[in-house]
């Protein structure tokens, strides 16, 4: 029997982080998303030390780890050093990613900003899957560059026919839309792991211990 893969990344809790990060993370706590309705923020997370870690860590079949957390000065300084923290539920979207992978038959190029953003970095004005580690913008898939409505409305379709639980945002420049990319997210997914159990909140667990 073949044995499921290793990423060999330590799981941590918000109860496990000093307080600068439990400020930028928010573990288990409450934020609104675009239409008013709260969701509660991841509270489990894979430890990255290094990003020489992140190269070398393949989440799923063609897409390392370094790929869904790329960001760059938009985010907070200290989410951006090593080691970062991402929420566990980032392996389900690589997972997804990986099936589109083998559909199209083509690489697939995640935007800087495009994977994982904390809840501190700057485009995350409201809740997002971004910041669940639930959603990426593709701006190519192979030679061909998701800058046009045809393209992005092409692959779109493609995404939402072997994906089921995915959603893609409509092509346009009003908010809510994507004009140069495929944006494809699973939703407010939260990852338990086994043996690990739910949190309310991390400060609120901190304080109580």
């Amino acid at each position: 029997m073949l044995e499921p893969p290793k990423l060999n990344l330590q799981i941590v809790t918000g109860e496990d982080l000093r307080e600068e990060l439990c400020e930028r993370l928010r573990p288990g706590e409450e934020v609104e998303d675009a239409q008013e309705i709260p969701r509660r923020l991841p509270t489990h997370y894979f430890r990255v030390p290094s990003w020489k870690a992140a190269l070398e860590i393949e989440l799923a079949p063609h897409f390392g780890l370094w790929e869904l957390i790329d960001v760059d000065v938009r985010e907070a300084p200290s989410m951006r050093s090593f080691p970062r923290y991402i929420p566990c539920a980032i392996t389900v979207l690589a997972a997804h990613l990986a099936i589109l992978r083998i559909e199209v038959g083509r690489v697939i190029r995640i935007a800087a900003n495009g994977g994982y953003r904390s809840p501190a970095h700057q485009l995350s004005k409201t809740a997002s899957p971004h910041s669940w580690g639930t959603a990426a913008n593709i701006y190519r898939i192979g030679d061909d560059l998701l800058d046009t409505r045809e393209r992005v409305e092409r692959y779109a379709q493609i995404a939402r026919s072997i994906l089921p639980g995915a959603y893609t945002r409509p092509w346009g420049q009003r908010p809510g839309y994507a004009f140069d990319h495929l944006h494809i997210d699973l939703g407010y997914v939260l990852v338990y792991p086994h043996g690990e159990k739910a949190l309310e909140s991390g400060r609120e667990s901190a304080e109580e211990g």
